[in-house]
């Protein structure tokens, strides 16, 4: 349901909307349930000519009777809902899955920069690929991301993981995430940050391997020199 507006493509994003769908039909029916018992009321007992209002106190039990049950009924259902979002909460941000690769996201008044993995695999290397505003990812791996604020609270938001996780100045946040679908999405600030607030968004790139791999060569920074020593006896014998 909620995929017709917005994609999908992290490995949890079903859960997150089971849990959005779980609670607005509960909570929606709830709420249409007491509005027709509240218009009901209205027509049924209104004003008539020549009737006279009785006094309920509402303390004998065929009166207290409804209520109790209502009130049992809405708190099964939250027990539901709490249930299920326990669930959820830690598998998306107590567990954390071992990751293929790790990526930095550094927010700042008013930009995202990502810092990617270069061709060694590792972050915080010499050659690891450093962004503004544009984040690459390869489809179907698992992403540890280091997510950190330069100035003010920020917040993380990535609508097609269903992904929000702030970031606090001072404190490096560990999360994860895992794409299941290639495309460019948005990203976006979901915290108020100051002026430039509403200009601080940016792009999730997500490809296949190929592309992928394409892409961190030819954005790496070039090696000073093979790692690997020169054993040939090329040219004139010494």
């Amino acid at each position: 349901m909620i995929e017709q507006y917005v994609a999908s493509l992290s490995s949890y994003s079903g859960d997150i909307d089971f849990i959005i769908i779980l609670i607005g039909v509960l909570v929606g029916f709830w709420l249409l349930l007491a509005e027709a018992i509240l218009f009901g009321f209205i027509f049924k007992y209104q004003a008539k000519e020549g009737s006279k209002a009785d006094y309920i106190t509402g303390e004998e039990k065929q009166y207290t009777r409804p209520i109790t049950l209502a009130h049992t009924l809405v708190l099964i259902c939250d027990v539901f809902i709490v249930y299920f979002a326990v669930i959820i909460w830690v598998d998306v941000k107590q567990n954390l899955p071992e990751a293929d690769a790790t990526v930095n996201v550094i927010g700042q008044q008013w930009a995202w920069t990502f810092e990617h993995p270069g061709l060694d695999g590792e972050i915080d290397t010499d050659d690891d690929i450093r962004l503004v505003d544009e984040l690459h990812l390869e489809v179907g791996k698992t992403y540890h991301f280091k997510l950190s604020s330069k100035d003010v609270l920020h917040s993380f938001s990535v609508p097609v993981f269903r992904l929000k996780q702030d970031a606090i100045p001072g404190r490096t946040i560990t999360g994860w995430f895992k794409p299941t679908g290639v495309g460019a999405h948005d990203i976006q600030c979901a915290e108020m940050c100051g002026i430039g607030h509403g200009m601080m968004g940016a792009r999730v790139i997500i490809e296949d391997a190929e592309a992928h791999a394409a892409w961190v060569r030819s954005h790496s920074t070039p090696m000073l020199a093979d790692n690997t020593p020169d054993t040939g006896t090329s040219g004139e014998d010494r």
